[in-house]
């Protein structure tokens, strides 16, 4: 998917929009127009769509910072598109995870969780996050609720079907369990295996 540099993005933005009210001043609206919608365009796409796709590349490449910077760009994630707001929780909940703050994550996990994911692996790999959280703070019996309602959920992705695996062995012997992160989950995948992004810049 093709995306625009965010800080060009930006860039585009304030010099559309103010360069359109110019000559919107200068020529009268309707000369202004092309330029305004343009700009008024590039907004609405930034606002709804955030930088939620160049945020997860970097958690993939494990630049975690880099990560945690790029999402402080985005406008507000109350005003995301749906899908892309559950990706900003998912997101920031392994970040938290990175730094070790068990807490922040599930949190931010439980936040993307009241949220639609698109696919029964999108929410797998929440349920995931959240039932290890839990079993490695020995709380079982709340890990188990996260695990039922993850084993009735479709899952195709074999990567995360490994660590369903893993947590399986863990919570049978009531072990020490790690817990998977994305970064170890191969980062948002379609069915069949190829990488499913949200919509962003």
């Amino acid at each position: 998917m093709y995306t625009i540099n965010i800080y060009l993005k930006l860039a585009l933005i304030a010099l559309t929009l103010i360069g359109g009210t110019v000559l919107a001043y200068a020529f009268g609206f309707w000369y202004a127009f092309p330029i305004l919608l343009i700009g008024i365009g590039l907004l609405v796409s930034y606002i709804m769509l955030g930088t939620i796709q160049s945020a997860a590349d970097m958690v993939q490449k494990e630049q975690f910072e880099e990560a945690e910077k790029r999402l402080q760009l985005t406008f507000n994630p109350k005003f995301l598109y749906s899908t892309n707001r559950a990706f900003y929780y998912i997101i920031k909940g392994s970040i938290a995870l990175f730094k070790g703050d068990k807490e922040g994550a599930e949190t931010l996990f439980k936040e993307a969780q009241k949220i639609k994911l698109p696919t029964d692996n999108e929410r797998a790999m929440v349920l995931l996050q959240l039932a290890s959280i839990n079993a490695s703070k020995n709380k079982w019996n709340t890990a188990q609720r996260y695990y039922r309602e993850l084993k009735k959920l479709n899952v195709t992705q074999k990567m995360i079907k490994d660590q369903i695996q893993q947590f399986d062995k863990a919570f049978q012997n009531r072990g020490v369990l790690r817990n998977p992160g994305m970064r170890h989950q191969g980062g948002f995948r379609q069915p069949g295996g190829k990488r499913r992004r949200p919509k962003s810049r």
